[in-house]
């Protein structure tokens, strides 16, 4: 798959040691909105290392030892969220994950989430998001680890394999302003956060008069009082995580797919297990939705071959049409969004023939970006 360079691997950040994890009970979990009116990356390298924080996991919940499945995940509303999307349907397909205590949800903070004060690109990367669940994951400390797709560098940690995907969620971005309808309605000069060099150049090559404040970090809720307080004028956000989270009322609209192309794997949940551990495997396999891992492997393939990194503005869509072939949309941009470079493809939804897709169409816009492209 891609190697370390693609993902802007900081080896500094990596060496430092992961916090215990935190342990929840495997009860329900709500999330409510609120109106904005009214308010080998991973090698074992660093054995000892994993020592430890194996210890103080063990010292922490050794309840948990009690559990048939241990799910890893980040701690923010959306992804445990996610992590209880996937208790859920493991506890409707399985009789025996039904009882009390049966599934325990384990919190790993990560890197990406105790450094916000920086771009992701420069500290890492997205890789950032899921680094210290692998590690937790390889050694035996979780069974399984939930992640948001887009998150996902496009290779796996040595002794993991990502074998399911649940049900994909609408991958468009949804426009979030209290003074603006769209990002056309918006005067010249505004500012709009976000996080992602994918949305600020798409945004400036459509309207090179606003401005992009690219360190709009933080969880959908911090974000969102950000811009209660005025510290931008408008945000995008993906919609999947507002519908999870039963935030879309703060939506002013939503934007069409034409015009924000959205992230890869956008809106998918992936869940990785050990390649040793057949029983969560079984588990997992009874999850899996076959039409997202194939669109999601197309997008995948197409960001593998660009040599994607945390600097560089790409965004790829496959969907399967109203015949039942596959439809992938692609583009990479200059990060101030002065050129965007588009492409797409059409064929069977296969297997092979979507990873033949997503490869010859990231061929293809690397021979037109040409040397010097992303340095813009």
């Amino acid at each position: 798959m891609g190697t370390p360079s693609s993902l802007c691997t900081s080896q500094a950040l990596m060496s430092r040691p992961s916090r215990p994890a935190i342990f929840c009970t495997s009860g329900s979990v709500s999330f409510t909105g609120f109106s904005l009116k009214t308010q080998a990356f991973f090698r074992k390298k660093q054995t000892l290392r994993f020592v430890k924080a194996s210890v103080a996991i063990e010292q922490q919940a050794q309840e948990a030892k009690l559990a048939l499945i241990r799910i890893g995940t980040r701690g923010s509303p959306l992804a445990l969220a996610q992590a209880h999307e996937t208790r859920d349907k493991l506890m409707a397909s399985h009789a025996e994950l039904a009882e009390d205590g049966a599934i325990q949800i384990v919190i790993i903070k990560t890197t990406g989430d105790k450094i916000l004060s920086q771009p992701l690109a420069d500290i890492g990367g997205k890789g950032l998001f899921t680094k210290e669940i692998d590690e937790a994951l390889i050694n035996g400390d979780i069974d399984i680890a939930v992640h948001s797709m887009k998150d996902v560098p496009t290779y796996l940690p040595e002794m993991t394999i990502l074998p399911c995907n649940l049900p994909r969620e609408d991958v468009r971005d949804a426009f979030i302003s209290m003074s603006a309808t769209s990002l056309a309605d918006l005067p010249a000069g505004s500012i709009v956060g976000t996080a992602s060099l994918r949305r600020k150049s798409q945004i400036l090559h459509r309207f090179p008069s606003l401005s992009v404040e690219e360190n709009f970090r933080g969880n959908v809720q911090t974000r969102l009082r950000k811009l209660n307080e005025g510290v931008v004028k408008a945000t995008l956000l993906a919609l999947a995580g507002l519908k999870r989270l039963n935030m879309t009322e703060n939506v002013t609209s939503i934007l069409p797919i034409d015009d924000m192309l959205p992230a890869v794997a956008q809106g998918a949940i992936g869940i990785a297990c050990r390649d040793s551990d057949d029983k969560m495997a079984n588990y997992l396999a009874s999850l899996n939705h076959e039409e997202t891992r194939l669109a999601v492997a197309c997008e995948r393939a197409f960001l593998e071959t660009l040599d994607g990194s945390c600097r560089t503005p790409i965004a790829g869509y496959a969907r399967r049409d109203e015949n039942g072939d596959c439809i992938f949309k692609g583009l990479v941009a200059s990060p101030d969004g002065t050129r965007v470079l588009k492409t797409s493809r059409k064929g069977p939804y296969a297997f092979d023939d979507m990873i033949a897709m997503g490869k010859d169409a990231g061929k293809e816009l690397l021979s037109q970006a040409g040397p010097g492209f992303f340095d813009r």
